[in-house]
């Protein structure tokens, strides 16, 4: 391709680093060590593959990128734009990239970018990069191996940016195609390219861009702060637009590629570096608060970026060598990060440093990178979530040398890695997995009563469920901490992208349902819990439902297994009156399999009848108020064990005969003994004592904190174990159960 800036491309340049070379496995493997090998006898040497000199020590580096006047940027992008596209995307515009500017017009773009990196909207942003790098680990936590880089770091770089600009999914096609070509753009401008690769290239660069600039168009009077809607509402003092949407684009474009490229190699760099010191994995496992740390240490010993550039605008002489002016010059950051004269033990990996933010992998001066805080945020977050589901997970190879190979960012395309599957079920008992769900639809299944459907933004599938399944939902309230509760799911367990349920207004609540009734609106994004199910349907030739009010919820997943099953099965629904009954044209499908009994027209259920004869071959399930499921209790006293199975959101009446004592708790798998005082619970002790411990509903409804029972008698006190199980005394509820009287000591799992 025909190069701009000839003059650069001269030959027989002298000194030159004969031992250096950016297409050898050592430079791939090894940037920093490469560098360091030659760094001693030629600190700057001429850098054929790149046309330019190459800058290797800490203070020439420092010198080189505090200087704007002498060492310009504005050369750093001098890509040929092909002829077809020169009316919509004219060389000039290319030349205009952040990297590429100088004051004072760098200082410009940069105060109206900086309002969309500033550190209160990357702080709100983390716990949407936390919420998807989560259900990125969903998708593939089950497989065992992976690429790490394609299934992962790239995914959530993607996602992070997704995010930051406000685009729905529908987007992220666009949005990958800028990431992908942008750093060729770069690249065409200083290594060579095929034409038709070329081509090809603009092409789709183009067409991204172009779908870019209707987004941004759209947004020129939004007063959001995402980033796209920053840069395009930006103006000027006489009004006018502070730049045009070509240029908006541009900058978008840079912006996606820095922010995802960059951080997904430098976590996958990372996994390398924790792999290589596990004392690092393991501090950083026991002390969260250290992932900023690790991310730290890993940009510092191996930048994404090898190198920056800049052109000289004078004659200059760094360390003895003299360069002309109009030269490139590639400050080698990576070599510059492990420079002996600075840093003591450079090439150890130590995420304990005193100083861990001093380095020059963002560059410095005026042109540190702008979106360094969203690389920090994202990239810590990042790897705290993948080591936290996945700490088994270590690379099969860190020497695989699979690059896509640029000399001035050395890609990564594989980072193979396994796992043990078993972390999958070791996670799911230290913490709540969650999803933020969109609501899809809201519709008035009843008087009082809303029917919510809830989906992934995504599009894709949701976590599998069987009926009697329930999830537990973060109701917004206001400034205050969302209000946690729990609803059945009543849609079809088979539909996998969608979860239904229905929620009843509780004029005596404690304010979730009346929060869902007034504020949770179609497009409202709503955090849930995975599905937990207390309320499993064994199988069973034949079921008898018994539903009250809103207790019909997870009795509607249940007929549908049912009736796939082949079972036979009855209804009986009760409520106040026809209108309050919610999904009454759904079980109209089933005819007379259900019988309908609304108060105000036939009375209470007559349960005295229903279940005065014993069925041997019959599961009784029931769910609704409290009232409903005692009486219940008493009518099926006759029918053999565990024939009954209750559903209950609101803990069942606790009568004590006795005082509650103090009693001893050992933890068996961290051998952690804690005294549990006869006020607290099992739950709050363990938290007092420092073990992980995960919970929801407090009151021995949810089954959260079910846990295993090594050694000792519990007082049961939930509102879920049948009696069988708890006569077996195989696992209690921390949060409600307590010692059996008499048993001083306990022995649990966790």
């Amino acid at each position: 391709m025909t190069m701009l800036h000839d003059d650069a491309r001269q030959t027989g340049r002298c000194p030159v680093a004969h031992g250096f070379d950016v297409m050898s496995d050592a430079y791939y493997r090894d940037p920093a060590a490469h560098l360091a090998e030659v760094r001693d006898a030629t600190p700057v040497f001429w850098f054929e593959a790149l046309h330019g000199w190459a800058v290797t020590r800490r203070e020439d580096a420092l010198m080189v990128l505090g200087d704007w006047q002498t060492f310009s940027s504005a050369g750093n992008t001098a890509a040929d734009v092909p002829e077809k596209y020169r009316d919509v995307y004219p060389p000039e515009l290319v030349s205009n990239m952040i990297l590429a500017q100088d004051p004072p017009r760098h200082t410009d773009t940069r105060r109206i970018a900086q309002r969309g990196f500033l550190k209160e909207r990357i702080d709100r942003l983390q716990p949407e990069i936390e919420a998807r790098a989560h259900r990125i680990i969903d998708r593939f936590e089950a497989n065992g191996s992976g690429n790490l880089i394609a299934d992962y770091c790239l995914e959530l770089t993607t996602q992070t940016i997704m995010a930051l600009l406000d685009l729905d999914y529908d987007k992220e096609g666009m949005l990958r195609q800028l990431r992908d070509d942008l750093f060729a753009v770069i690249a065409s401008a200083h290594e060579e390219m095929p034409d038709d690769v070329r081509l090809a290239l603009w092409d789709r660069f183009v067409a991204a861009n172009m779908e870019l600039r209707k987004i941004i168009e759209a947004r020129r009077h939004s007063d959001a702060d995402d980033l796209i809607s920053v840069m395009s509402s930006a103006k000027n003092d006489d009004g006018s637009w502070a730049m045009d949407t070509a240029r908006i684009g541009l900058h978008i474009s840079e912006f996606a590629a820095a922010g995802t490229d960059t951080t997904a190699q430098a976590m996958a760099n990372a996994v390398i570096f924790l792999a290589q010191h596990p004392d690092a994995l393991q501090d950083a496992l026991a002390e969260p608060d250290l992932w900023p740390r690790v991310f730290e240490e890993t940009v510092r010993r191996r930048v994404s970026s090898t190198f920056t550039s800049r052109r000289a605008t004078r004659d200059v002489t760094i360390a003895g060598v003299h360069i002309p002016a109009g030269d490139m010059i590639h400050v080698a950051l990576t070599s510059a990060n492990t420079d002996p004269e600075h840093y003591d033990r450079p090439f150890e990996f130590d995420i304990h440093r005193s100083d861990p933010t001093d380095h020059l992998a963002f560059s410095t001066g005026r042109h540190t990178c702008l979106g360094n805080p969203l690389a920090r945020v994202q990239g810590a977050t990042g790897l705290k979530v993948l080591f936290e589901r996945l700490p088994s997970l270590r690379p099969v190879d860190a020497d695989e040398l699979d690059f896509l190979r640029m000399a001035l960012l050395p890609v990564r395309r594989t980072l193979s890695v396994t796992w043990d599957v078993r972390d999958i079920e070791r996670q799911k008992e230290r913490t709540v997995r969650t999803l933020n769900l969109r609501v899809l639809a809201r519709r008035e299944a009843a008087d009082g009563v809303v029917e919510i459907t809830l989906g992934h933004p995504d599009g894709g599938e949701l976590p599998r469920w069987k009926a009697g399944a329930h999830i537990d939902v973060h109701v917004p309230a206001g400034e205050a901490e969302p209000l946690v509760r729990q609803y059945s799911l009543c849609e079809d367990p088979a539909e996998r992208r969608t979860y239904r349920i229905g929620v009843l207004r509780e004029v005596a609540g404690r304010g979730g349902s009346a929060a869902i009734h007034d504020s949770v609106d179609v497009g409202a994004t709503i955090t849930v819990s995975w599905p937990r199910n207390n309320f499993r349907l064994t199988p069973a030739p034949r079921y008898l439902f018994i539903a009250g009010g809103i207790g019909i919820t997870p009795i509607l997943a249940m007929i549908r297994e049912a009736e796939r099953s082949g079972a036979d099965w009855e209804l009986v629904y009760g409520g106040r009156s026809r209108s309050s009954m919610a999904f009454l044209d759904e079980l109209s499908a089933y005819g007379d399999r259900v019988r309908i009994v609304p108060q105000d027209e036939s009375g209470l259920l007559d349960l005295a009848t229903l279940l005065e004869i014993v069925r041997g071959d019959t599961l009784v399930y029931c769910c609704g108020p409290e009232p409903l499921l005692r009486a219940v209790e008493e009518r099926t006293a006759h029918w053999p064990k565990d024939s009954l199975r209750l559903e209950r959101f609101a803990p069942k009446v606790i009568e004590r005969s006795h005082p509650d004592t103090p009693f001893e708790v050992e933890f068996a798998a961290s051998g952690v003994r804690v005294q549990v005082g006869a006020e607290e619970s099992i739950l709050d002790a363990a938290a007092r004592a420092g073990l992980p411990v995960i919970s929801s509903c407090r009151n021995g409804t949810c089954g959260t904190c079910e846990t295993r029972i090594v050694a000792g008698r519990a007082d049961h006190r939930d509102s879920i174990l049948t009696g069988a199980e708890q006569d077996a005394n195989a696992t209690m509820m921390t949060c409600v159960s307590r010692a059996a009287p008499g048993c001083a000591r306990l022995v649990l799992d966790r």
